[in-house]
């Protein structure tokens, strides 16, 4: 029996630039993804999910007193689909097909833009392989990970499967049809607070009305499409010297300039500002938006409670370095 994580992930800058050419900058955090293993006797894979947290539930009271209780229910489908696809991904990769039991437990809620699906994946992938006696590279993970995302979703950035896989802070800059990543060094420990809510639409919406936009308001757009990128290259040397109060600002600024192409939503924007009056360097909605994760520069616990009394889960999070690893074996 061996048992993996894998770290969700922050993007501290960049989100829809990056899209357009412009730089990214991610963080691997210290929340996880658990895969458990066991190898079988049979053929049979039998998948336990646990703890694949959904936040929202409609609660209705019916006039005969029934209660119909609602959840986001298809986000937990299709967590299980990614693990399906890395069973038979890793199957493939060491050339042998064992059945298996699966525990599944994350500390991050499903669709909430914190890379869960990735982590999944390559945890799966991780302890389905380790379970079997056979070793991986963290490079052929990421790679078998992307693989997956791609097969699910039809179409997938290696970013959110390179920073399950790795950990660290990665510097992501689309060159053409190839991205590039490279590891960056913080010059202090950065605190974070995570506020997420409910989304109201998806990646793939959210991105199609940006383009939507950059089309026929393109001498609009495009300056706050390079103004995001320059504000990422900064937010880079901020970090690399430690300096804080100046990551804090850009992120102030970079939340704006995505509010103001449409991605934001309100209740997203009250928590955002919540934890900047409550004493945050910055804050910024982390991700594609539309709802979902904001971050706050902080460790206050002034910060956890004004996102809580705005209606916001709270998550703390620091750096992960350490990306996948084997927690034990049995």
């Amino acid at each position: 029996m061996v048992t993996v994580r894998a770290p969700g992930k922050v993007i501290l800058y960049g989100e829809h630039a990056v899209v357009y050419g412009e730089p990214a900058l991610a963080m691997a955090i210290d929340k996880y993804v658990y895969v458990t293993a066991r190898v079988r006797g049979d053929n049979k894979i039998n998948i336990t999910a646990m703890d694949l947290r959904l936040v929202g539930v409609s609660v209705t009271i019916l006039e005969n007193g029934d209660i119909v209780a609602k959840t986001d229910y298809g986000a937990v489908i299709s967590a299980l689909s990614y693990v399906k696809r890395a069973l038979e991904l890793a199957m493939e990769y060491v050339g042998e097909k064992k059945g298996v039991d699966l525990v599944i437990r994350s500390e991050m809620p499903v669709g909430a833009g914190l890379g869960t699906s990735a982590a999944v994946s390559v945890g799966t992938i991780l302890a389905y392989i380790r379970a079997l006696g056979y070793d991986i590279e963290k490079r052929d993970l990421a790679r078998l990970a992307w693989q997956v995302e791609k097969d699910v979703q039809g179409a997938a950035s290696p970013t959110d499967t390179a920073m399950a896989t790795f950990g660290g802070v990665m510097y992501i800059k689309p060159e053409g049809s190839d991205v590039t990543m490279e590891p960056v060094k913080p010059g202090a420990e950065v605190p974070l607070i995570i506020g997420y809510i409910p989304r109201t639409a998806t990646t793939k919406e959210l991105v199609a009305m940006v383009r939507r936009k950059y089309e026929t308001m393109r001498e609009i757009i495009e300056p706050i499409i390079r103004t995001i990128g320059l504000i990422t290259r900064r937010g880079r040397e901020a970090l690399e010297r430690g300096d804080l109060e100046l990551m804090g600002a850009l992120m102030n600024i970079n939340h704006g300039l995505l509010d103001s192409l449409g991605v934001s939503t309100r209740q997203l924007n009250e928590i955002v500002y919540a934890a900047r009056n409550a004493g945050a360097l910055g804050s910024k909605l982390t991700g594609a938006g539309g709802g979902g994760c904001m971050i706050a520069l902080s460790d206050k616990a002034d910060v956890k409670r004004a996102i809580e009394l705005m209606g916001g889960y709270v998550l703390s999070a620091r750096l992960d370095n350490e990306g996948a690893k084997v927690i034990s074996e049995e």
